[in-house]
């Protein structure tokens, strides 16, 4: 039996390592512009006037949702539906704590996000035994679930709902509250995405049954992804809650939720780590553009979402990166 060259050998190995330092310099590189960007913008309220700053907030709270669908979609394959349910979750979860507990917004918002992920593991051992449309479907049961027994429990406030105690806060102060969590979802979905939890979860994302066999522990990867993105996304409900100063369970656990964080991560890409901001801002965007005329809105993002998952199923973020020369690599 021959051997290899100690050369050889040697550099082989170094290889992951090679590449694990890649990794980790390019997640530090774009770690160090998040903190820039979000620096910066956090002074906009000096500048930029209201309408501005509710797009700022919309493309917020959308960002930090299809970041936590992104997680959960793009990296191991968990497409859900549900996302209205842990909207409406953290509203409710909000206005009861603000309102009977007087607690300070960050504090409420933290526990917005501990009741998000407590939901998503309470209900991950059934989910979690349905795969594909299946687990999609289950989602969407839940959502359906939990909007009925707010409708139907007096304690929630029924068909109409709770209105908030206290006055909303400036918009300036949502501005920058969206703009955290915002932050928050981004740094999130970079540390995953530049870490070697990285790999794991795509494995299982590409094959379940096969990384199973290599010793990986799908539940629990698939758990942590869960969790994560319930807490972010329970947390958004919550501050979008706030915003309004009154909920009520159709708006809060509308359907609309999903199909609007669904549809940006689709145009921007699914498991593109830009793809969650590009879809934000153009949705919003073309939201804001056709304002006047909501049933043009709809057919407009339809048709792109059509043209999209035909001819650039990766989204806009893998278009131009096809487009883009491909850099040599070491």
């Amino acid at each position: 039996m021959t051997q290899a060259s100690p050369m050889i050998s040697s550099t082989a190995s170094a290889r992951p390592a090679l590449a694990w330092s890649t990794s980790a310099s390019h997640g530090s590189l774009e770690i160090a512009v998040l903190a820039v960007a979000g620096i910066a913008l956090w002074f906009a309220p000096a500048i930029a006037g209201d309408h501005w700053l509710q797009l700022g907030f919309r493309i917020g709270i959308f960002l930090v949702l299809a970041q936590g669908w992104n997680l959960m979609a793009g990296s191991v394959g968990l497409v859900s539906l549900g996302t209205s349910c842990f909207v409406g979750l953290g509203g409710y979860v909000a206005f009861g704590l603000l309102n009977h507990l007087d607690l300070p917004l960050p504090l409420a918002f933290a526990a917005c996000a501990v009741a998000g992920s407590a939901l998503a593991a309470l209900v991950s051992p059934a989910l979690f035994r349905l795969r594909g449309l299946y687990f999609t479907v289950g989602t969407l049961a839940l959502a359906e679930l939990l909007r009925l027994t707010m409708i139907n429990v007096p304690a929630f406030g029924g068909a109409t709902g709770l209105i908030l105690r206290d006055d909303p806060p400036a918009l300036p102060v949502l501005f920058r509250y969206a703009l955290a969590l915002a932050v928050i979802a981004s740094l999130a979905a970079t540390l995953c995405g530049r870490s070697r939890a990285a790999v794991i979860m795509h494995a299982v994302r590409d094959d379940a049954d096969a990384a199973a066999q290599l010793g990986v522990r799908t539940f629990r990867v698939k758990l942590a992804a869960f969790m994560l993105a319930s807490a972010l996304t329970a947390m958004a409900g919550g501050l979008q809650a706030v915003k309004l100063g009154a909920i009520e369970p159709y708006g809060m656990f509308g359907l609309q939720w999903s199909i609007d964080v669904l549809s940006m991560v689709v145009i921007g890409g699914v498991g593109r780590r830009l793809g969650p901001l590009v879809g934000a801002v153009l949705v919003v965007a073309v939201g804001e553009a056709l304002a006047d005329y909501p049933e043009l809105h709809v057919a407009i993002t339809g048709a792109i979402l059509i043209v999209l998952i035909r001819f650039a199923p990766h989204g806009l973020v893998g278009l131009a990166e096809r487009a883009l020369p491909s850099r040599a690599t070491p």
